[in-house]
Parts: C-alpha cells; sequence; structure tokens
C-alpha cells in the first residue's frame, strides 16, 4: 500500500511540473442566462474539464475564472441541460441553458467511481442535488430521501433516522455503507450507521446519490445492503453566506398528552475563495425539540401464552417499560415481573443535534487541490438497539486530509467517537429498581439481593404470610413487594437516576466509548493512457482503535485493535459505436480476523441510442463483522456477550468445549423427573446424559451475497422519465447469535468419544458453569427479489410529477427462521410527489404521497420476536416565496401534514406532524 500511494504521489507531482511548465493563464469571463425569459441564472456550475478548477454564476449570472486556453468548459445546473463550451481565446461568453433535460440525465459519479450519464449507469442509482433538496417537502435533507424509490426509512427519535435499501433492515444498520465527502458516517466502537444524527448542515449539500443493493465490489465491506453519498459545496463554488432560521412545533394533539412542543433550527454557511488558489468554508447547525415519544406498553412477555398477556398478567413485560424483563416463576404462584418504570421516566426527551464544520482547500495548480476539513458533532437522541439507548451528548469528530487532481485522489481521514454521558434505559430502569427493596423485616437490603428480597415478598404475601394483606392477590401481593418503592419525579429518583446512568459495566447502565477509526484510500483513472479501454484502481488501509475501559471489550490491559486492507480495479469497454457498455470490476478485502474475500461485479449496458438503455449485473456483496461483533466480551451476570474472533475467546473453551442451550434445557428437565422419582443422584446423570449435545459453533466470518439486476432507463421527448429494474439475491452466511454451556472444569466429551459424566454434572449446577452468548454466521441460504419502477413527468409551464414503486419478497428456503436476521421491509410501498419550483416568478410548490404496507418487524428490542407495523401513507408539503430583494427564501411546510402517528419499526415510538416555517438568506 505504501508503494502505492507513492506512486500517486510521483504522479500527482509529475502533473504540477507539467502545469507549471506550459500553462498560460487566461481570465474568461461570461453570462448564463435562461433562453426562455432571458433571464440571468444564478449558481450554475462552471467547471474546467479535466481540471480541478471552476466557480458559479453570482446574482447576475455572471462568473469568471483563470484556466489556460485553449480549454473546455462544463456548465451545469439542476433543472437545465449540461453543456459543453470549448474555448480558445479571451472572449466574453454569452451561454444559454435549455431547460428541463438535465434533470432527466444528471451525471453520476457512485456507480462506478468515474462520472457517468445517470441513464447509463451499470446499476440502478438515485440522485437529488442541491436545488431538488431545497425544494423537497421535507424539514430536513435526510428526510427528503423517503421520496426515492427502494428507501426504507426508520425514525427511532426526531434527531435520528436511519435508512436501508433491499431488506434485512434493523435500527443501527451496519450493512449500509453512508459517506460524507468520501468519509464512513459509521461509529467506530458503537457500530451504526449516525443517519441524520451527525453529518453535514443541509446548507451545505450539494448532492445525494443513493445505490440500493451490494456494492462492494467498488466500495468495500459496510456497502453490503447499498450506498448513500453525500457530497458537500466547494467553497470555490459556492462563496457567499448562507444562513437559514427555521421555527415549527410537534407533538400537536399527541395521543400522549403534554400539548405542541417547539421545534427550531438555526444553520449558517460561510465561504471565501482567494485569487481561486485558496479557499475556506465554515458551517454549523443546531436544531432543537422534543423527541417523539415510545409509549407502546404491549406485554410482550415470551413466557405468558398470548391470551394471557395484558396488563393483569403478573408476569408482564411492558415493550417500553424498563426493569421489568426482570422475572422469576415462583412456586404454587406462577410467572412475575418486578415493576418497570415507564420510559419517559428513564430517558430525557428534549433533544438537540449540532454540526459543526470547517474546511480549507487549496489549489496547488489548475489539476491538484489540498483539502483539510473537520467535522464536530454532538447531539443527545433516542437510539433503539437491543435496548433503548439515550445517546446523551454523544460526540462524533471526523478529520480528513485528501489531495485530489481530475483523475485521482488521495485521502486520510479519522472518526473518533465520544460516549460518556449515554446510558441504557433498560438496564437503567433494573438498577434504579435495586436501590430501595426491603426484607421482610423492613430494612433496604443490598443491591445484590435485591430482585430475590422483592420476590420473596411478592411470594409471602400471596401466600397469606404478611398479616394485614389479602391472599392470593397478585394487585395486593405487588403493593406489598413495592413497598418504599422510589417514585419518578422525586428527589431519590433523580438521584439514582444520576448514579447509575454514569456507572458502567456491572455497576450501572452508562456506555462509554472513545474508540477511533483511521483510514486511508486512494484512486487513479488510467483511461486518459489508454485509447481503447477505461481502468480505474483504488485501495484502503482501514485501523480500529477501541477503548471502553472494560466495559464493552477486554480492553483495560489487552487493547482491541483491528487492521483491515482492499484494493480493487475495474475496466470498461464500449463496443459497436458506443451502443453496448461492457464493465467488469473485482475487489479483494482482508481483515486481519478473516480469510481474504474477493468480490467482482459484471454490468452490460446497451444503448440503442442515447434515450434508451438496457442493463443488467451480476453483483456480490460481504459484510465484515464489526468490531463490536469479533471482540465483545461483556459479562451481563446470567451470561457473557463473547465476539466471535478466534483471539477473543482464547482460553475460555466456549466454542471448543460447550454444550448447546436447547439439550442442557433438555437433559435438566428429565434429570428432574428422575431424581423426583426417587432415583439417585449419579445414576440419574448416567441414565440422561445423552440428551446433552456438544455445540459446534464455528468462529465469525463475513456474510456473503449474490444479486442479479435487469433493468431499462429511458428518455421520451425529453418529457418522459422512465426506470425500471428486477432483481434476485442469494444469501448466506448471516451473523447470528448461539447460547451455549460450558463446564467449568471437565470435558465435553470422554476418551471413547461419549458424553462425560463430570461434565453433565457440572452443567446442572450454576455456580460450575458459564453460559455465554457467542456471536457466529448461520449455514443457511435465502434468497429475496424485489422490483422497483419509477417515472417523471415534465409537464407544461414547470410542473412535474414523479411516481415510484417498490416490491420486495423475501424467500425463507429451507432456512432456520432464528438462523436469519429479520427481513423487516414492507412487501409493497409507494411515493408520489407534484410540485413546480416556478409556479410564479416568486412562488413555488411540492407535494409528496407516502404509502407503504403493514408488516412483521423482528428486532434484538423485543429479542427477535414479531411485533406488527401498521399500514400507514402520509402526506408531506411545502410552499416557498422569494424575497428577491432580499435575497431570501421563505418556506412554509409540513412532514406528515394530516398529522397521522405511525411507528416505523416495532418498539420504536409513534412519529406524528412537524410543522416548520423556514427562512434562508443565500448571497450566491
Amino acid at each position: 500500500m505504501k508503494k502505492y500511494i507513492s506512486f500517486l504521489v510521483f504522479l500527482s507531482c509529475l502533473g504540477l511540473t507539467t502545469n507549471l511548465l506550459l500553462a498560460q493563464q487566461t481570465r474568461l469571463t461570461g453570462t448564463v442566462t435562461d433562453p426562455e425569459n432571458q433571464q440571468p441564472l444564478v449558481g450554475v456550475s462552471v467547471a474546467v474539464k479535466g481540471k480541478v478548477i471552476g466557480t458559479v454564476t453570482d446574482a447576475k449570472g455572471h462568473f469568471e475564472l483563470a484556466t489556460a486556453t485553449p480549454a473546455t468548459l462544463v456548465i451545469s445546473m439542476v433543472g437545465y441541460e449540461r453543456q459543453e463550451v470549448v474555448v480558445k481565446e479571451n472572449q466574453p461568453l454569452a451561454i444559454a441553458l435549455k431547460s428541463d433535460v438535465a434533470e432527466l440525465n444528471q451525471v453520476i459519479v457512485s456507480a462506478s467511481r468515474v462520472e457517468e450519464s445517470s441513464l447509463r449507469t451499470p446499476v440502478t442509482i438515485e440522485k437529488m442535488e442541491a436545488r431538488a433538496i431545497q425544494q423537497a417537502p421535507a424539514a430536513t435533507a435526510f428526510e427528503a430521501l423517503n421520496s426515492l424509490k427502494g428507501v426504507d426509512m426508520v425514525t427511532s427519535g426526531l434527531t435520528l433516522r436511519q435508512i436501508n435499501t433491499r431488506g434485512f433492515n434493523n435500527i443501527g444498520n451496519s450493512r449500509f455503507l453512508q459517506l460524507t465527502d468520501g468519509v464512513d458516517n459509521q461509529s467506530a466502537g458503537l457500530g451504526f450507521a449516525a443517519g441524520s444524527f451527525f453529518g453535514v448542515s443541509d446548507l451545505d449539500v450539494e448532492s445525494i446519490e443513493l445505490i440500493p443493493g451490494a456494492a462492494s465490489a467498488l466500495y468495500g465491506p459496510t456497502a453490503f445492503n447499498g450506498l448513500l453519498m453525500t457530497k458537500t459545496k466547494s467553497p470555490f463554488d459556492f462563496q457567499g453566506l448562507t444562513v437559514q432560521q427555521k421555527v415549527g412545533i410537534n407533538h400537536v394533539n399527541d395521543p400522549n398528552g403534554g400539548g405542541a412542543k417547539p421545534f427550531s433550527e438555526t444553520a449558517i454557511r460561510y465561504a471565501k475563495a482567494f485569487n481561486n488558489r485558496l479557499a475556506f468554508k465554515l458551517n454549523a447547525s443546531y436544531i432543537k425539540g422534543t423527541d417523539w415519544y415510545a409509549t407502546d406498553y404491549s406485554d410482550i412477555d415470551p413466557n405468558t401464552p398470548v391470551e394471557n398477556r395484558g396488563n393483569n398478567n403478573p408476569g408482564k413485560n411492558g415493550l417500553n417499560i424498563y426493569g421489568d424483563e426482570v422475572a422469576s416463576t415462583l412456586p404454587g404462584i406462577g410467572r412475575v415481573s418486578r415493576t418497570g418504570y415507564l420510559e419517559k421516566d428513564v430517558t430525557t426527551y428534549d433533544v438537540y443535534s449540532l454540526k459543526a464544520n470547517a474546511a480549507l482547500h487549496y489549489r496547488i495548480s489548475d489539476k491538484i487541490e489540498a483539502i483539510y476539513q473537520i467535522n464536530v458533532n454532538q447531539g443527545t437522541a433516542n437510539y433503539t438497539s437491543s435496548s433503548r439507548n439515550m445517546l446523551r451528548d454523544f460526540r462524533f469528530t471526523q478529520q480528513r486530509l485528501e489531495l485530489k487532481g481530475a483523475n485521482f485522489f488521495i485521502r486520510a481521514y479519522s472518526v473518533a467517537e465520544n460516549s460518556q454521558n449515554a446510558y441504557n434505559t433498560r438496564s437503567l430502569g433494573q438498577f434504579i429498581n435495586r436501590t430501595w427493596v426491603k426484607d421482610l423485616s423492613g430494612n433496604v437490603v443490598p443491591i445484590g439481593k435485591a430482585d430475590a428480597t422483592w420476590f420473596e415478598r411478592y411470594g409471602a404475601a400471596y401466600n397469606g404470610k404478611v398479616n394485614g394483606i389479602t391472599s392470593q392477590n397478585h394487585t395486593a401481593a405487588r403493593a406489598f413487594a413495592d413497598e418504599g418503592r422510589i417514585l419518578p419525579g422525586t428527589p431519590a429518583f433523580d438521584a439514582a437516576k444520576d448514579k447509575y446512568s454514569h456507572l458502567y459495566g456491572l455497576e450501572g447502565a452508562g456506555v462509554l466509548s472513545l474508540c477511533k477509526m483511521y483510514h486511508v484510500e486512494g484512486l487513479y483513472d488510467f483511461t486518459p493512457h489508454f485509447e481503447w479501454v477505461s481502468i480505474q484502481a483504488g485501495g484502503n488501509l482501514r485501523y480500529y482503535d477501541m477503548n471502553t475501559n472494560g466495559t464493552l471489550f477486554d480492553d483495560k490491559t489487552n487493547k482491541v485493535r483491528v487492521k483491515e486492507y482492499g484494493a480493487f480495479v475495474q475496466a470498461s469497454k464500449t463496443l459497436f459505436e458506443d451502443k453496448l457498455k461492457l464493465t467488469v470490476s473485482g475487489r479483494y478485502d482482508k481483515n486481519q480476523s478473516f480469510a481474504g474475500n474477493f468480490t467482482p461485479r459484471a454490468s452490460a449496458v446497451f444503448s440503442p441510442n442515447t434515450n434508451h438503455n438496457f442493463r443488467v449485473s451480476y453483483q456480490t456483496g460481504f459484510r465484515n463483522p464489526t468490531v463490536v461483533d469479533q471482540y465483545i466480551k461483556l459479562n451481563v451476570g446470567p451470561l457473557i456477550l463473547l465476539g466471535g474472533a478466534p483471539s477473543n475467546s482464547a482460553g475460555l473453551n466456549a466454542y471448543e468445549n460447550s454444550f448447546t442451550a436447547a439439550s442442557v434445557g433438555a437433559f435438566g428437565a428429565a434429570f428432574g423427573q428422575e431424581t423426583a422419582a426417587g432415583t439417585p443422584f449419579a445414576q440419574a446423570v448416567a441414565k440422561h446424559k445423552d440428551k446433552l449435545v456438544k455445540s459446534a459453533v464455528p468462529y465469525i466470518r463475513p456474510e456473503q451475497m449474490q444479486a442479479f439486476e435487469i433493468g431499462y432507463k429511458g428518455v421520451i421527448n425529453n418529457r418522459l422519465l422512465f426506470d425500471v429494474s428486477y432483481y434476485h439475491g442469494k444469501y448466506t452466511n448471516f451473523l447470528i447469535n448461539q447460547v451455549v454451556i460450558r463446564p467449568n472444569s471437565a470435558a465435553v466429551l470422554a476418551a471413547d468419544g461419549s458424553i462425560n459424566p463430570a461434565a453433565a454434572q457440572e452443567i446442572l449446577s450454576t455456580t460450575t458453569r458459564q453460559t455465554f452468548q457467542l456471536y457466529t454466521n448461520a449455514a443457511d441460504k435465502v434468497s429475496t427479489d424485489g422490483a422497483s419502477g419509477g417515472v417523471t413527468v415534465l409537464l407544461d409551464k414547470g410542473y412535474r410529477l414523479a411516481a415510484n414503486a417498490t416490491w420486495a419478497q423475501f424467500n425463507i428456503l429451507d432456512a432456520n427462521p432464528n438462523n436469519v436476521p429479520a427481513f423487516n421491509t414492507p412487501k409493497w410501498k409507494t411515493n408520489v410527489t407534484f410540485s413546480n419550483a416556478r409556479l410564479t416568478e416568486k412562488v413555488g410548490f411540492s407535494v409528496s404521497w407516502h404509502w407503504q404496507d403493514a408488516f412483521l418487524w423482528y428486532g434484538t428490542f423485543t429479542e427477535n420476536r414479531p411485533g406488527p407495523v401498521p399500514a400507514y401513507n402520509l402526506i408531506d408539503a411545502q410552499v416557498s416565496y422569494k424575497l428577491t430583494k432580499l435575497k431570501t427564501m421563505l418556506k412554509l411546510g409540513a412532514s406528515n401534514l394530516g398529522n397521522n402517528y405511525v411507528v416505523q419499526a416495532f418498539g420504536s415510538p409513534a412519529v406524528g406532524g412537524l410543522y416548520y416555517v423556514s427562512l434562508t438568506f443565500d448571497t450566491h
């Protein structure tokens, strides 16, 4: 890799030397107008082809830049046809852009990592540019993605949304890659994708590209389900001051009460360029509001028959109630759970998101640009994983250093997370519950005896052993057991909440992570050196440095550090007078914990003419287990969570010398019945020991998938765009967890291969055995099928109609449902958008309708037991008005205009309408 980077640096220096010797600088000027009304166009991009320099037009449609001549200028703007103008001498230019066509044929980068027409991409792809984002009926740029076909969006909270494509969805979603200026937005230690929580201010977004489906052949392990690539605005091209103030309300007529709550967002961007060589930009945005409430208290206790669940169930386990997961089966009484606390009592619904960004750009020459950028993000959000987590004051810092040219880049970046105030709300409820329990003499017991003592009090009261308490009465027994319970809102409760949310590991509910990730990558486009073929190649190195002080990993003394690298090459060739484009690519990745992995991709695009394009592709994807999947070593009391990297379990004998949990259960039940009938201990063990089964859990390895896709994309009369596709995917090696039980000293098998009686005896006692939850893979194979179709119609007078629909189907084949991650995708979903950005000279509008089918959600929050996500439909809308003299845009908008409270994942909050007004001042 060092030799590779050195080669790229050498090429960069060579290009710089050549440029300095040969270039003759000329200052070019011109004006860009709309031919329909002869009005100047503001914000048109004017770039020099083959170089890194460019600019944008000002309020009068004027531009100027210095470059060597002859040169080719690339003129582009959303909603207008892209033009290339050859300039041979210094003469003022008058350029008229044809409207509308560019919206149907955009320039795409992410599909092949080089610029190409969106009509001829080898895979299906979506793109939104700054103007489309600004006009979208959405409160944020991330929310606007909900209108794209194939997108599944899940709202964990007001400041945290997450997207996915093509199924196997979860809220953290580490199977979907999100890049901002090439920087990975995934948490280094906790492993969740940042989604809308962190990133850049909407004011700095130039474009967003979305690839649904595997993109591992070009982007590596995380792009298993797809890729979201956000590009920010260059301070050379977008200069000046932009300020936005947004105010609004949510929780209108919330069925959970509390009344409407205020929402606000303040954002500012300033960029300045000096002599077309040096430029900088500053961005900041601050969102503040009241989070959506998670108030589904449905009884989901797995040990109670469905017909017996509900508020009268003494063993109730409420979905968004924490502490009642602790339960016991009491002799002669049945299953009883502790009294829990509602989520609103143990979390914080006052949330915020702060995003700050600064970047310095220096053009070493017309062909080479150097960039340093830092992003600092901090916020509070409620996040759903295996528990609901309060990400309180969670900080996320990214730094990027990049050297790029017209046909190469070298990029190095770091990602650091700081989680010291975050906590697990479920664990917090349990810890608070253990602080106030009294024994039968009225004395508060130590925290380690609290649960057992509470059940003892309950049993005594129910069985009539407590004076003054009605026997055989669950309500009375619970009231007696809860005597002295700390009530929410009291000083004692607040003190306990503060204490245990800042203690970590077995001592509290705090979530500590100071983990970092470092990444270096490069790409070179060799196409200019070959006339007959287009070739690109690139590679990367990645290094994880974990720091949880022993609360998540065994990293107090044994540092957890993970290295991986990858490289790819891609070649494409056009044939038959540019009507057929063939592309093949392959990528090799190696993580220190796994064997190397090769992911190929091949595609063909047939274009009988420029407006009609048929594509077929074969794609592969893989996903490395996260660092948590590999190296977690967390004692949670009843069991130890153990990551699947071989070195992580060294000396524990968990993978090598253990029994399956199911066989231990069968053996224990049979042994209990035998001894109850009077059989001596040793004989009962010998008689039933063969019911035990030695586990055969493999060490963890990457997930794998293959997909075939066909599609068509075409434009008719420059007014109508069709994009349809069908795919079939095959998946294997899905990451799962398996519970095993290990005898503490004896070997599982005797010398002759039979079950060792000594091991069977140890398994019978919790003091001579250890339970592990192991991270591993399932051998099961499953498949998926899906199709999507979209149509965009450009109507007269600026009206635009866009509609899309997506169908997805999961085929479990012969797989064990317990060995496959949840598909978590509705079978059908649709979007329809009607808009006109130029209804009048000053007024524009946009309305979107979203609908999706009902489906069952399986998540770790409910231990992968299903919960309903009802079908829903909602409308987003906005109206804008230009205050031309003030250089300001007024926007009145609503997300979920009808205020339908919808749930997008079982256990997540119900999300209602958000109504807002924004003012955006822009000097561009």
